[in-house]
């Protein structure tokens, strides 16, 4: 029992480094947090979710790995720069509509976001490849096959309590932000996630 509780308490740690950092996942979170509220924060990491646990998975058997697939971070990073560059785009042009409310619902859903948002970011794939990989490393050493799982179940409840409690807190400030507030947090959102994109981009030049 001493093992795992010590085990725990170094997964938490360290994914806090992954889970708090700010990133497209989490400027998405807010925009969408703003409309819907925790539930969104919720699916959003529902759709994370659906990304991260077959990961785990194929870092615990072995198959995935940089060396296996040399191309695989470019491809990431490319694929990932344009989601964003397109995310980006349909935030701005929502925000410069005319008449659009604070409380209309996205046109993306947020699960979606959640699954492209992730599994197209290559500092998410790049931290399990390494980070991660070292955890669920040590995790097999101790419990085998399923260390795997001790490993995901330890780390994936902290997305959704991260990304649930920020997208609650900034519903509540909705109510005292005016609709052209609205629109300006929509395209400053909108350049954060236009400058990660450039960084992915840096990233598949590199």
């Amino acid at each position: 029992m001493s093992d795992i509780i010590e085990f725990a308490i170094i997964v938490i740690v360290i994914s806090a480094s992954g889970v708090m950092s700010p990133g497209p996942l989490f400027a998405a979170n807010i925009t969408y947090g703003l409309k819907s509220g925790t539930k969104a924060g919720i699916k959003i990491a529902i759709g994370h979710s659906l990304v991260e646990f077959p990961l785990v998975i194929l870092l615990g058997i072995g198959i995935l790995s940089m060396e296996i697939f040399p191309e695989f971070r470019t491809i990431i990073s490319i694929l990932g720069a344009i989601t964003l560059f397109v995310f980006a785009f349909l935030q701005i042009k929502t925000a410069l509509e005319k008449n659009k409310k604070i409380q209309a619902n996205p046109k993306q859903g947020p699960i979606i976001t959640g699954i492209l948002l992730s599994g197209l970011n290559p500092f998410f794939i790049i931290w399990w490849l390494t980070i991660g990989l070292k955890l669920i490393s040590d995790a097999m050493a101790i419990w085998a096959f399923v260390g795997i799982l001790i490993v995901f179940v330890l780390h994936v409840w902290m997305d959704f309590v991260w990304l649930g409690a920020t997208a609650f807190l900034i519903s509540k400030s909705k109510k005292i932000i005016s609709n052209t507030n609205y629109k300006i947090i929509m395209l400053a959102l909108s350049v954060i996630l236009i400058y990660f994109g450039i960084t992915f981009l840096i990233d598949a030049i590199n």
